[in-house]
């Protein structure tokens, strides 16, 4: 079942606060808050600016075949389902160290027309997977906020995770900019 949509203030706006995070932003830096989300698990949120209309963004964002050129990691990205409640499969391969670690997860997807995007785990190789997408206008361009936690099946030390999470998703989120802003 997917969670009901959050209208709590969105968590881009909480990273806004200061006029120095706002200037890095529209700079184009990505602003990144982890934390804990269980033993093994972690949570990141990461934020950042793109200079276009926020309806033309999310005509990127929902084209979700797409993700595989956002997302390096990403080998395939397809919709399975499409209704109020989108179903998603995705594959993704990681290499770590010594090992390749290869991900399958079933995804519904719930869109709030040009503001928000929300994936919920049905199934795949995490024990959960919740991940939230926010969209909100910010001078002539769009801010964009996007909430991942997750705890893998492979039992990894919580703090190993954030690490993982703090590295990639930055480099992703830069990558996801070029492709879309590219695509104007």
């Amino acid at each position: 079942m997917v969670s009901a949509i959050s209208d709590s203030i969105p968590r881009g706006l909480e990273m806004l606060r200061s006029q120095e995070n706002h200037n890095l932003l529209i700079q184009g830096e990505i602003l990144i808050k982890t934390r804990a989300h269980t033993a093994w698990g972690g949570s990141v949120t990461a934020c950042m600016y793109l200079p276009m209309l926020r309806s033309q963004v999310w005509q990127q964002l929902t084209d979700y075949p797409r993700w595989v050129q956002y997302f390096p990691d990403l080998t395939k990205s397809e919709i399975l389902h499409k209704g109020d409640v989108k179903r998603l499969y995705q594959a993704a391969q990681k290499a770590f160290l010594f090992f390749t670690a290869q991900v399958e997860i079933y995804l519904n997807v719930v869109e709030v027309l040009g503001k928000q995007i929300q994936f919920q785990l049905e199934r795949g190789n995490f024990k959960d997977f919740h991940a939230n997408l926010e969209l909100q206008d910010c001078g002539q361009g769009t801010l964009l906020t996007y909430t991942v936690q997750a705890t893998p099946e492979i039992p990894v030390p919580s703090i190993l995770i954030q690490q993982a999470m703090n590295f990639d998703l930055p480099t992703n989120m830069r990558k996801m900019r070029q492709v879309i802003c590219k695509h104007k």
